[in-house]
């Protein structure tokens, strides 16, 4: 029997991958992270399945909870909000399945920042304004960051900047990202993403901070600042230029 770790996507029950989705469906045992993932998407998991709400256990609960369905039989559905690969904790569950002996598979799902980026209808690369994007967090009562991971310090790039689980700090977030980007430069906080509660503030890291605060996010947002997200002025992408010979590779 198998572990698949799911990405059940940023928050709308319908963003969720078709083959997500399908996995869930064969599952006979779903563990699921209830203040995060919607309870719509539990629909999917069949009528006799057995649901754990992982929201109160910690990775030994969790882990255990894993093997003993897999040593009963059972394919066991690990959904994630968001996708696996960034902020979920995945790998520690994994390193223990392999210690376990217990074998699992990745469903990818989507990102909260691209349902953010969604929801501000921008492409966060812009031919000629920025073709990076760097997705991180803030040391704060988590993990702390490794050396040159710092805010400060990834800022000099210039580079879109994506931050997680930061909008209770964005005054601080403002502050040690104000000398490499300007007052003026364009920022969003995208809360709740996708979902029917979506919040979407847009400004500069002038006001951003007080448009966070004045709405109360303080928590499930994304933020984002750098230049492309208030480009308009651009090249237009080689990708489709009608200059662009098409018969060559």
């Amino acid at each position: 029997m198998t572990v698949y770790f799911i990405g059940a996507g940023p928050g709308a029950a319908d963003l969720i991958t078709v083959r997500g989705a399908r996995t869930l469906a064969a599952c006979q045992v779903c563990l699921y992270a209830g203040s995060l993932v919607p309870r719509e998407l539990l629909a999917e998991c069949p009528d006799d399945a057995r649901l754990v709400d992982t929201a109160q256990l910690d990775i030994d609960a969790i882990t255990a909870e894993l093997v003993a369905a897999h040593r009963a039989g059972h394919d066991v559905a690990r959904l994630h909000s968001g996708d696996p690969s960034v902020f979920s904790a995945v790998n520690e569950q994994m390193r223990r399945l392999d210690e376990a002996g217990v074998p699992y598979e990745v469903v990818p799902g989507v990102p909260a920042f691209a349902a953010a980026a969604a929801a501000l209808k921008r492409e966060l690369t812009v031919p000629t304004v920025g073709q990076t994007v760097i997705l991180t967090r803030i040391a704060q009562r988590a993990t702390a960051m490794p050396e040159g991971e710092d805010l400060a310090t990834l800022g000099r790039s210039g580079a879109l900047i994506v931050l997680h689980l930061a909008a209770r700090y964005v005054d601080r977030v403002v502050e040690e990202l104000l000398p490499h980007y300007g007052a003026d430069c364009p920022a969003a906080v995208v809360a709740m993403a996708s979902r029917p509660d979506e919040l979407v503030l847009r400004g500069t890291l002038e006001d951003i901070a007080e448009q966070v605060k004045a709405a109360g996010v303080i928590r499930t947002a994304v933020i984002m600042v750098g230049r492309t997200l208030g480009a308009e002025q651009f090249r237009d992408s080689h990708l489709y230029s009608p200059a662009r010979d098409r018969h060559t590779c």
